[in-house]
């Protein structure tokens, strides 16, 4: 049994929470060990050790499996969010060290050019990098460090975030060129009422949500096409005639598509996120000319 006087939250050693998140993952010593690159009994006494921290069991050893009791099954999402907490201190020390780089993220189909462009024009000492988020990311890439500004489409999760809209796209429809819509001047949703759009598997329920209109104003589910693995798997969907599907006008199209115009829906909304409180200077600058040269 662990000790009944655990020791003091601060006393915890972060290697072994990511040893149980570990062991919670695979249900077995042996797999987890292999996965942490240690032996089975080090792993075994580095969980004793962790229960004894804690006063609690974290795990029922059966001949079945090591399965988390009550306790560790309360553990086991704040342990996670324990480490991630700790990588992102880490990323913000390591941040706060190199004050001379800013990493600028964006999401598909926006363009940041101008604006990365001019920051390095006017600070020709700093390091600038860009990167590409899958578009239900920016927050995650934000608050754990691997962007310290993003351009991006809403909707995504804004709590610890500064927003600052840059401007609006309409939608669009987009259908194969034979499609029973297709040359109109525009459409509304009861057009395309009874019309599959494709699902991303994972995908943010927000963004999933926005995109395929769903639910419709009038309560009804949007209909469901096909399930997809990403969002560029979607046109050769549309192509062949088995949904359509929700854009922006700016995204290139292939050749046996196109798009008409999305009455009655609100527009998509390009902004510009960053921390909450963030000092960079160089963020406050990437504001600065994000909003001259991008915002319409």
């Amino acid at each position: 049994m662990p000790d009944s006087s655990p020791s003091p939250a601060a006393a915890f050693d972060l290697r072994l929470v990511q040893c149980f998140t570990v062991v919670a993952e695979h249900r077995h010593f042996g797999r987890a060990a292999e996965a942490l690159h240690t032996t089975q009994p080090s792993l075994s006494r580095q969980i004793r050790r962790l229960e004894q921290q804690l006063g609690v069991c974290l795990f029922e050893r059966t001949s079945q499996g090591n399965h988390l009791t009550e306790a560790g099954e309360v553990f086991l999402p704040l342990a996670t969010e324990l480490l991630r907490a700790a990588d992102r201190a880490a990323a913000a020390a390591r941040a706060a060290a190199r004050p001379g780089r800013i990493t600028v993220g964006h999401t598909p189909g926006i363009i940041i050019t101008p604006a990365v462009r001019e920051l390095r024009r006017r600070h020709p000492d700093v390091v600038v990098r860009t990167k590409q988020l899958v578009p239900g990311a920016p927050r995650q890439a934000l608050l754990d460090h691997h962007a310290d500004a993003v351009v991006a489409r809403l909707p995504f999760a804004t709590d610890g975030l500064d927003v600052t809209a840059l401007y609006a796209e309409p939608r669009v429809l987009v259908v194969p060129l034979d499609h029973r819509l297709a040359g109109r001047e525009s459409v509304t949703l009861a057009d395309i009422a009874d019309e599959p759009l494709p699902k991303v598997r994972g995908a943010d329920p927000l963004q999933s949500a926005f995109w395929r209109i769903d639910p419709r104003p009038d309560g009804r589910p949007a209909p469901d096409g096909p399930l997809i693995e990403a969002v560029a798997d979607q046109f050769e969907l549309v192509a062949g005639g088995q949904a359509v599907t929700v854009s922006v006008p700016t995204h290139a199209l292939r050749p046996d598509l196109t798009a008409v115009p999305l009455e009655g829906v609100e527009p998509s909304h390009v902004v510009l996120a960053t921390r909450a409180g963030e000092r960079n200077r160089l963020v406050a600058a990437f504001r600065t000319y994000a909003t001259g040269t991008l915002a319409r």
